[in-house]
């Protein structure tokens, strides 16, 4: 979430600034304030990560690139959901919150919707205002039942051929049904 919220705040030049990598602004939010790792190693950019480390970083690397790789895509259904809001005059966390979870909701077929919104309900409750919870909740429900409602309509016009076969196949259709969503 940091690393979603600098890049909004600093453009899309931020990894550029920072000469790293996408991983070393993960690894480097990860270990944010802690001199030393669950095992007592010290928390350097040199030290190899443990595989819990590894599992972290990699999932924040996939949500910051995917993120921001879909981000005007993710607006743009943001912008349909939320009457009356433009995304700009929105706080920063919760905008963030949001095109995190949408992108989670609508490429990651991997993380049930229902996981995706509470834990975007959770981390606005932590990083932003009192009323993020109830805002972010509102937003990402009216996402999730269009998606169920696209992916219906689909599998009815498909005949019924049953579940994806793969997590790509799911993916596909997800982003599939953003683009109809959003047209």
């Amino acid at each position: 979430m940091q690393a979603l919220f600098q890049f909004d705040m600093r453009g899309s030049d931020y990894v550029a600034e920072l000469g790293g990598s996408f991983e070393d602004i993960c690894r480097t939010e990860l270990f944010a304030g802690e001199e030393f790792n669950a095992d007592g190693l010290a928390n350097t950019a040199d030290r190899p990560l443990n595989a819990a480390e590894r599992e972290v970083v990699d999932f924040s690397v996939r949500m910051v690139e995917g993120t921001l790789q879909h981000r005007d895509d993710i607006d743009e259904k943001l912008q349909g959901v939320t009457r009356n809001w433009d995304l700009r005059r929105m706080a920063i966390v919760d905008r963030n919150v949001l095109r995190m979870a949408v992108y989670e909701l609508l490429f990651c077929a991997d993380v049930p919707p229902k996981v995706a919104i509470n834990e975007a309900i959770e981390i606005g409750k932590k990083f932003s205002t009192a009323n993020s919870g109830g805002f972010v909740n509102g937003i990402l429900d009216r996402i999730r039942i269009e998606l169920e409602q696209s992916r219906a309509a689909k599998k009815a016009a498909a005949g019924n051929h049953g579940p994806a076969d793969s997590d790509k196949e799911q993916a596909e259709g997800d982003a599939a049904a953003a683009d109809s969503a959003q047209g």
